[in-house]
């Protein structure tokens, strides 16, 4: 079911794709910053909603009439969902968006003129930050190849993150300020050459969740193109709502490479399937203690959030950018920050609010 304000195919820059699941406030968050940052631009939004069950869709709805909606009677997954609105993609790029970011004038300007200035290059990802302002390192990634994977896989990323050798699937020795061209991007904020993505049918719908972002950015450079990083702020509150020692991410992500690996590297399928089964043993292992350990002494958590001041910034009184930019700026695991949203009838939205 579709609805919403129809422009001509000639009028249209850009596209933007949402797909939703659940996280009502942050999309209409997300909604009210993209249209803030398309001011002045040709453009179409087509939200995708996976069956949330909630008012989300609804909600939205009576806040953003110019929005179309796809609203799918089952979670049908990320790629397959964005693959339905790619389809219908009008605009000369399309970007790729997850619902709980906050995008800027700037991040958005910066990558249409990048695209229009570089024919070479098929797609821009940019500096995504969690909302305490610390960066976050997927924002840049290397290919997942034999030898990267295993340093992710068994920490040794980790162990030496700005190492060449071992610390290449995040690429934190490049600086994170300047413009690279780089292979990997988020799928959580990804602008591709709309005809580009339908040459290449979209994601792959193999992967449910995770990995169609690394095997579309692979697909571009495949393809004969460049992936680009740069440096322009937006907000992405994944870094608090994954939890990356949860025993059903590890076993999603790890999954996803497994497909990865066996379409794309076929020879080395069969032993980078067991060191991936070994992978997930020992993450899952590791996810399971520290499990554990938070519920025989939960108070630590909690005693710990509790100190953490809040610190409320009031959208009445300052753009997108000046909230980006002051979170920023903060960059600390210390301070917690909480937008008073007026399309939220003035509800705080906080990070803690994805971990509910």
């Amino acid at each position: 079911m579709c609805a919403g304000k129809c422009i001509s195919n000639e009028e249209i820059i850009l596209t933007v794709v949402i797909v939703n699941y659940r996280v009502k406030w942050f999309l209409a968050q997300t909604l009210d910053s993209v249209v803030e940052a398309l001011t002045g631009i040709a453009h179409e939004i087509i939200v995708v909603d996976n069956n949330s069950a909630d008012d989300s869709i609804d909600f939205v709805k009576s806040k953003f009439p110019q929005v179309i909606f796809i609203e799918n009677k089952e979670n049908i997954g990320f790629a397959r969902a964005n693959n339905q609105a790619i389809k219908q993609a009008r605009g000369i790029y399309t970007l790729i968006l997850n619902p709980d970011t906050i995008v800027t004038p700037d991040a958005v300007n910066t990558a249409i003129k990048h695209l229009d200035n570089n024919p070479g290059c098929g797609a821009v990802g940019t500096r995504m930050i969690d909302g305490n302002g610390v960066f976050l390192p997927e924002s840049k990634r290397s290919f997942p190849s034999p030898w990267v994977s295993f340093c992710k896989i068994f920490g040794l990323q980790s162990l030496f993150p700005k190492s060449h050798i071992f610390g290449k699937y995040a690429l934190q020795y490049l600086d994170a300020n300047k413009t690279h061209t780089v292979e990997i991007l988020a799928g959580a904020y990804m602008m591709v050459r709309t005809e580009l993505l339908n040459r290449l049918h979209g994601f792959d719908e193999s992967f449910f969740m995770y990995g169609e972002d690394i095997d579309l950015s692979y697909r571009i450079s495949q393809a004969g193109y460049y992936n680009a990083y740069l440096p322009s702020p937006i907000i992405h509150y994944k870094g608090e709502s994954t939890h990356k020692d949860d025993f059903r991410y590890v076993k999603v992500f790890y999954q996803a490479m497994i497909i990865f690996f066996k379409k794309h590297y076929p020879t080395f399928s069969v032993p980078f399937y067991l060191m991936i089964k070994t992978g997930i043993i020992v993450r899952a292992t590791a996810a399971i203690i520290r499990r554990f350990f938070t519920k025989i002494i939960p108070f630590t958590r909690s005693l710990r959030q509790h100190d953490i001041p809040l610190t409320i910034l009031d959208r009445a009184n300052m753009t997108y950018s000046e909230i980006v930019t002051t979170i920023m700026d903060a960059e600390s695991v210390n301070t917690s920050f909480g937008i008073k949203s007026t399309i939220c009838d003035n509800i705080i939205i906080t990070p803690k609010m994805m971990q509910k």
